[in-house]
């Protein structure tokens, strides 16, 4: 099923695959963040199939972008690679029913906790990113009895190209090691007997809406392979990263085929084992936003349409100035006019998007595209806010799979000093 298939008009009304996206507002309020099922799985196996014509390649879903366990069990059940960033992550990935066999654990603040955990569960490969994780791992799986498999996540000073905050591949980030300290990894690597070196691994950024970032980065991360190689260190895989682009406005990323055969093509006939980490590829087309207009109001000339969602529930726009497409769930008829669509959250920097031309009123429903990715996974409290509900659209069946946080969570496990104190 395609995205534009899953999500429609039907009656003036939004649908998401078989359910009216009204009818899920009024059965579990707003704001609800609501996922389509057949657009997590027609995106996730686009992804198998373009890399099927490279022997044991593995998609390892980026759970950074959305860590809902049922968004993680039906990429589970596809047979899904999973790409953590911490220990919580990886616990996610096992109640969802992942495989720690097909985890990579990325990051640059692996706690000796994480670490332990991972490889107590036997993930498939630790993503170094400095010399000092490299002597920890080391020290923690010598200590444990086990060998830990590694890979060198390389900084190869590649541009992604995209916003600042998501770039990753400039020796300005913090991300990785550049190619000389690589090297150096590798020989001491080499030295270790409680580690084994297993790979490379190079991710630049996100939201990259070109391929030319992608091949100049496989091009410089593979010359360091040969030359290791020569030097007798011999890899068994490469992972590629993550970070092909959607579609929020105008953007035109490569299609999925198209990007495949580009990384592809970079390996020539190099016997390795190829990993890639979507993650904003799979799920950000899959999720609405849906939130109400509780007030119209005007400062001057300027329109507000304040909403019951704020920068808590939705961070992109106020962190990243990100564009998010924003629609009435039923348009009404009459005049358009240019309305800013903000929150409640006592910020300046609280808004969902600006200057949007429509016909609205008080009661409105309205639906932001694109939130599947980075949306309810960097929600928070701010302002004691509960955070919202997540429905799963699976065909014409709405199911729950996150209750709405109530006072009762804000507080829990916080503790008033004792009278007198």
């Amino acid at each position: 099923m395609t995205e534009s298939a899953s999500l429609y008009r039907d009656d003036g009304s939004l649908w998401l695959e078989g359910v009216a996206l009204e009818t899920l507002a009024e059965r579990f309020g707003t704001p609800l963040y609501v996922y389509s099922r057949a657009i997590i799985e027609d995106r996730y196996r686009s992804f198998a199939h373009a890399f099927a014509g490279s022997p044991g390649s593995l998609s390892c879903y980026a759970v950074k972008a959305n860590s809902t366990l049922a968004v993680l069990g039906v990429l589970a059940r596809l047979g899904a690679g999973f790409d953590i960033v911490s220990g919580g992550e990886l616990q996610r990935v096992l109640k969802a029913g992942g495989e720690a066999s097909r985890v990579v654990f990325s990051g640059v603040g692996k706690s000796a906790g994480d670490i332990a955990m991972a490889l107590d569960a036997g993930i498939l490969c630790f993503n170094i990113e400095s010399a000092a994780e490299l002597e920890r791992i080391a020290a923690i799986a010598g200590a444990r009895g086990r060998v830990a498999p590694i890979s060198v996540r390389v900084n190869p000073d590649v541009d992604a190209q995209s916003h600042p905050y998501i770039s990753t591949g400039l020796r300005e980030n913090k991300f990785g090691v550049d190619m000389a300290e690589a090297r150096a990894l590798y020989r001491r690597a080499a030295t270790l007997g409680s580690v084994r070196v297993s790979g490379i691994d190079c991710h630049i950024g996100s939201q990259i809406t070109s391929l030319a970032p992608f091949v100049d980065a496989m091009a410089r991360v593979l010359a360091l392979v040969d030359e290791l190689a020569d030097a007798g260190i011999v890899l068994e895989h490469i992972d590629a990263g993550g970070g092909l682009g959607v579609v929020y406005r105008d953007e035109t990323p490569p299609a999925t085929a198209e990007y495949a055969r580009a990384v592809i093509a970079q390996l020539g006939g190099r016997k390795l084992r190829l990993l890639t980490e979507p993650g904003r590829a799979i799920v950000a087309p899959a999720g609405v936003l849906l939130t109400r207009v509780e007030y119209l109001k005007r400062n001057g000339e300027r329109g507000f349409a304040v909403v019951d969602a704020g920068m808590n529930d939705l961070l992109r726009p106020a962190l990243y100035g990100a564009w998010m497409g924003i629609e009435p769930v039923r348009p009404r008829t009459g005049a358009l006019e240019t309305w800013d669509i903000v929150g409640p959250v006592c910020e300046s920097a609280d808004f969902l998007g600006k200057e949007r031309l429509m016909t609205l009123a008080e009661g409105d429903l309205l639906a932001v595209r694109g939130a599947g990715a980075y949306s309810y996974a960097m929600s928070s409290n701010y302002n004691s806010r509960c955070r919202a509900a997540e429905v799963m659209v699976d065909g014409d069946a709405a199911f729950l799979v996150r209750e709405r946080e109530c006072f009762a969570d804000l507080v829990r496990g916080e503790r008033l000093l004792p009278a007198g104190g």
